[in-house]
């Protein structure tokens, strides 16, 4: 299953904060650059017109830009970004720094108070991949706008690597709008 994923828009004064599932606004132009570039992926492709959004604004509103051009979109709260929990929304400078030395040095089990911890994520990330594959069994093209955590992860499970258990193995973020192309082949039981 090949699924086409692009990063959302960059957010608004998100720069020098900790944003996993903060629920951080986007520029309404660079919204509409991202859902005009799906829409000619599209285009070009011959793709149905089918988007898989997370819950959260920066991803929903290509969503729901895209329904204006005819698009269905779906909303799933498994495409959301990691849960950095008390750290979520925090200036990156005002987090203990005991505590972001013990994620570096935990990097794969270490989640901030209430919020996830990268395995978690993993997990999230390969059960919905594995829930898409098995409904759609014809191999159709999946189409997401997801968050740059959640496609590292993504792209860390279809290479069948393992989550990296410190943070220097993490991978530099997908820039936003970036689009990606990931192909799936799910476990066999």
């Amino acid at each position: 299953m090949i699924f086409h994923i692009w990063r959302h828009p960059k957010p608004i004064a998100a720069n020098g904060f900790c944003i996993g599932q903060t629920d951080v606004s986007v520029d309404k132009r660079k919204l509409k650059r991202l859902a005009n570039k799906i829409q000619r992926f599209v285009r070009l492709h011959q793709l149905p017109k089918v988007i898989w959004v997370s819950p959260l604004q920066r991803s929903l509103k290509v969503g729901q830009i895209l329904a204006q051009h005819g698009f269905q979109y779906y909303v799933a709260p498994e495409l959301a970004e990691i849960d950095f929990g008390n750290w979520d929304g925090q200036p990156w400078v005002q987090i203990p720094k005991q505590e972001i030395d013990n994620w570096c040095n935990n990097f794969a089990e270490f989640a901030p108070k209430g919020g996830e911890s990268l395995q978690q994520l993993f997990e999230r990330v390969e059960n919905w991949l594995n829930e898409i594959a098995r409904q759609n069994s014809s191999h159709k093209r999946i189409l997401v706008v997801g968050h740059a955590g959640w496609i590292n992860a993504a792209s860390i499970i279809v290479a069948g690597q393992e989550v990296p258990k410190i943070a220097a193995k993490w991978p530099r973020p997908v820039n936003y709008l970036e689009y990606r192309q990931l192909d799936f082949y799910p476990k066999k039981n």
